[in-house]
This record gives structure tokens, C-alpha cells and sequence, in this order.
């Protein structure tokens, strides 16, 4: 199963827009020419998961769908090369056919 965790990304950033009120005419001096740099962390949530079965897990339900799909196409084929005599001896009306290989396929 995935797990929650976070993931800190540290910044530099420029400040030479801020003057701290304690700051002395040296260090306003230093601002106003923009050595000095502020850091700041963004904390963000990362969601890691084993890629190995989230990959197989995709797969399979590729295979499932491609499946499904093959079936549904072959009802469809089969019942439409039978005549209407032959469709109303199975008790399937020919505006049936798409409905029965839909639930032969993918079921109710």
C-alpha cells in the first residue's frame, strides 16, 4: 500500500524588498543592495507508491478490457451471420444482438 509523506523543498530567495525594523544602518545598507538572502521551506505532501505493482495492476486491467472487447466483437460477428430463423429459435430478435454480446461480454 502507498504511503503518505512529505517532501521538504528549501528555497534561497532574494529579499531586498524587506527591512526589518531591529535592522541596523549597516544591515539596511546590505538590503538595499540585495546581499542578503532569505530560505524558506515548502513542505508538500508526496504520495509514493510501488511502481512496479501500479504498472502491473495497469496491465492487467488492460488485458482484462482487450479481452472483454474480443469477446464482445466475436458475439456480435457470430449472432449477426446467423439468419432471423435461426435467431428466433434461440429467442434473440436481431436489435438483441449488441445487448446479448454486451452482457456475454462484460455481464449484468
Amino acid at each position: 500500500m502507498a504511503a503518505l509523506q512529505t517532501k521538504s523543498i528549501v528555497q534561497m530567495q532574494h529579499m531586498a524588498h524587506v527591512i526589518p525594523n531591529s535592522a541596523t544602518e549597516r544591515d539596511s545598507e546590505r538590503v538595499i543592495r540585495g546581499l542578503i538572502e532569505m530560505a524558506y521551506t515548502n513542505s508538500t505532501p508526496v504520495l509514493h507508491a510501488d511502481q512496479a505493482s501500479r504498472a502491473a495492476g495497469l496491465l492487467g486491467a488492460l488485458r482484462t478490457a482487450i479481452s472483454r472487447r474480443a469477446v464482445y466483437g466475436r458475439t456480435v460477428r457470430e449472432l449477426s451471420a446467423l439468419s432471423n430463423r435461426e435467431l428466433a429459435d434461440l429467442g434473440i430478435d436481431r436489435t438483441m444482438i449488441t445487448r446479448v454480446a454486451n452482457e456475454a461480454a462484460y455481464g449484468k
